[in-house]
């Protein structure tokens, strides 16, 4: 699953209306959710760590190494509003049987071939594809079904109990991840990965889906067309599309190229790494509601894309381990406070019978973003080095910022979506 919603705070509605931040693991259809859901980004963690590190130890081209990641969101653009459509026309319980079902295999699949040595880099990437796919049909019905399996008063927190759970497998997956491989190779770590996602399987086989919301009916070219109207009118949700646009593509070049930056210190550093990068996204993510009470959103969002640009420049430059570490860390800061605005707008930005085809409209944007990003930097790495391609793109970080300043996002804004009003 990727992160693309999963990183939202509740930073839409106003504190006087908040619940206890959690509150919802009081309500035992959301605690069991929200565990096995902790398990399974913990496995994917596993999985990113596994396959990037598989492609530097079969080739060390920066190219191939970036489109491990551009693989991974790729995908997006093939099924991301069909699985919008999808995810608001049938029954969502079912499809995320489905979907959760095809990421076992597939991961199950990866790691029985590597383990046999058969894995050649495009075989490591068509399987990511494959992942990948599994991932963004699973997305837009995943984030949808929150409001469902807690009450109304309990969705804002439950949503930032989502970016909790994600942050902390972020924090310890990546580094579980490299033990794994240091012990046992990646095909171990893949292995894992398709084990996780039984828990989730196991919530969904069992919960018996609630009829709370307006079901539409019809055909899914219409719901695509109804989608796709209800963004071209809306002002507010073609900003936060512009600006996570801006955002994703400039940003995609650390992740992309963090493997090859990873390379002598081995899979554990690797997987450090990676999880330093977690532990500052949760650090983040537990003062940034204090921090929002103190500036804007857009004027916190531009400081955290000022340091996350400051960073990639310096993850190019710095050589020693510990050094990496703090600048991994800084950034993993940095991504959470910037992410954190634009989820909770996409969140918000939709009625709910409208809100998995929204939601698949920004998944397409950042993910799409990141995909033709890590392409990009990645052949641009090739040609000029890696610390030229991160210092190009920290560059293209500042540029986009000051290109989509008409763009705002504002507290107002954000609390007078429609998806405010109770259906």
């Amino acid at each position: 699953m990727s992160e693309a919603v999963k990183t939202p705070v509740s930073t839409s509605l106003p504190p006087k209306v908040a619940n206890s931040a959690w509150s919802p693991l009081g309500e035992p259809l959301f605690r069991s959710l929200w565990i096995a859901a902790v398990i399974s980004y913990t496995g994917t963690w596993m999985q990113n760590v596994g396959a990037g590190w598989l492609m530097t130890q079969l080739t060390m081209s920066p190219l191939m190494v970036s489109l491990v990641t551009a693989a991974t969101t790729l995908p997006v653009f093939l099924v991301i509003l069909p699985a919008g459509a999808l995810a608001d026309l049938v029954d969502r319980r079912r499809f995320l049987l489905i979907t959760q079902s095809w990421m076992v295999v597939a991961a199950g699949l990866l790691g029985i071939l590597t383990l046999e040595h058969y894995v050649t880099p495009w075989m490591l990437l068509l399987f990511t594809f494959i992942l990948g796919l599994g991932s963004v049909m699973n997305d837009p019905a995943w984030q949808a079904i929150t409001p469902e399996v807690v009450c109304p008063e309990n969705h804002a927190p439950a949503v930032a109990l989502n970016s909790v759970g994600f942050n902390v497998a972020r924090a310890f997956g990546p580094a579980l991840g490299g033990l794994v491989i240091a012990a046992a190779g990646s095909g171990v770590a893949f292995l894992l990965n398709a084990a996780s996602f039984f828990g989730v399987i196991f919530f969904l086989y069992c919960w018996k889906r609630p009829h709370l919301e307006r079901v539409e009916t019809g055909r899914m070219r219409d719901a695509l067309l109804a989608g796709l109207r209800y963004v071209r009118g809306a002002p507010l949700v073609r900003s936060i599309l512009i600006r996570t646009g801006a955002f994703s593509v400039a940003a995609s070049s650390l992740p992309a190229l963090l493997p090859i930056l990873a390379r002598p210190h081995g899979p554990t550093g690797y997987g450090l790494l990676m999880g330093f990068f977690g532990l500052g996204a949760l650090a983040g993510a537990a003062v940034l509601p204090r921090i929002r009470t103190r500036f804007s959103v857009d004027g916190l969002v531009a400081f955290d894309i000022l340091l996350f640009a400051a960073m990639t420049f310096a993850a190019g430059r710095v050589q020693a381990f510990s050094w990496l570490c703090l600048v991994l860390f800084a950034s993993g800061t940095a991504w959470i406070g910037i992410l954190a605005c634009l989820n909770v707008a996409a969140q918000t930005m939709s009625p709910s019978f409208l809100r998995a085809r929204a939601l698949s409209m920004y998944l397409l944007v950042l993910q799409g973003g990141m995909a033709l990003g890590s392409a990009a930097w990645g052949a641009l790495a090739t040609r000029v080095g890696v610390p030229v391609a991160l210092l190009c793109s920290a560059v293209a970080l500042v540029g986009g910022l000051f290109t989509v300043r008409r763009h705002r996002l504002t507290s107002q804004q954000l609390e007078l979506t429609p998806s405010v009003v109770r259906d």
